[in-house]
Parts: structure tokens; sequence; C-alpha cells
């Protein structure tokens, strides 16, 4: 078993897209739009699609969500975590998004984190990890 992907519901799937790619550097795997039952799904990632995935879900006529108290965040491994927040917030005039904890050390441990937001508020926890 793995795990396959991660579905955010967005308000706006082409700036989420944007900030996901734009902001984060994953890529457009694959989008389907499914009139009928008035939803478009954007499956983002990197590298193969077969690993993990994020799939953002864009339903017809809703523009936002309250994301309530359950939800925790996505972590992503990245090789600089310092580097996606300066992108983010270089970023964020045009993609959205914020950083909300600066880069540095875990409480009680070594490795460094940094948490994000994206446009629509999800939280996005980035590790730091060697290349």
């Amino acid at each position: 078993m793995k795990i396959l992907h991660t579905m955010l519901r967005v308000g706006d799937l082409d700036r989420a897209i944007a900030f996901y790619s734009g902001a984060l550097g994953m890529r457009l795997h694959r989008r389907t739009d499914r009139p009928e039952q008035k939803y478009t799904l954007a499956f983002m990632g990197y590298g193969d699609p077969a690993d993990a995935e994020i799939e953002l879900t864009y339903n017809y006529g809703v523009d936002r969500y309250d994301l309530g108290t359950g939800y925790g965040h996505v972590a992503l491994g990245v090789p600089d975590v310092a580097a996606v927040c300066d992108a983010v917030r270089e970023r964020a005039p045009v993609l959205g998004g914020k950083v909300t904890r600066e880069p540095g050390p875990v409480k009680g441990g070594t490795s460094v984190i940094a948490f994000i937001e994206d446009p629509d508020g999800y939280k996005i926890e980035l590790i730091e990890h060697g290349t």
C-alpha cells in the first residue's frame, strides 16, 4: 500500500495551480473537468505521477471553504526551506500564500522546518532534507 494523494478543496483552481507550481515547483500532472457533476480536479506533484500527489478540487460556484479544526497540514520535503519561503514571499502578490513560521529548528529537535499557507489557507509544513 502507499499514499496516492491528499485532496484539498479550492475556491479558484487556476490560482491554486499557479501557487503550487509557481511557489512550490510542482507540476500539473493532469486536469479533469466533470461538468455533469459540477467539479474540476487538478493533480499536482513532483516527478512521476505515480508518486504521491495533491488533488486540488474545485466545485463549481464555491469560492471558499471553512477549513475546520481537524485539518493539520501537508508536509513537503525540500532541499532548502529558506529558499522556498523566499519564493513564497516574492511571489505572494501574484500567487497568494504566505509564510506563517520562519525557517528554523523544530522545537526539541534539529530538523529545519517552516510553515506556509496556500491562497486558500491550507497549511503546508516544509521540512529540509539533504539532496
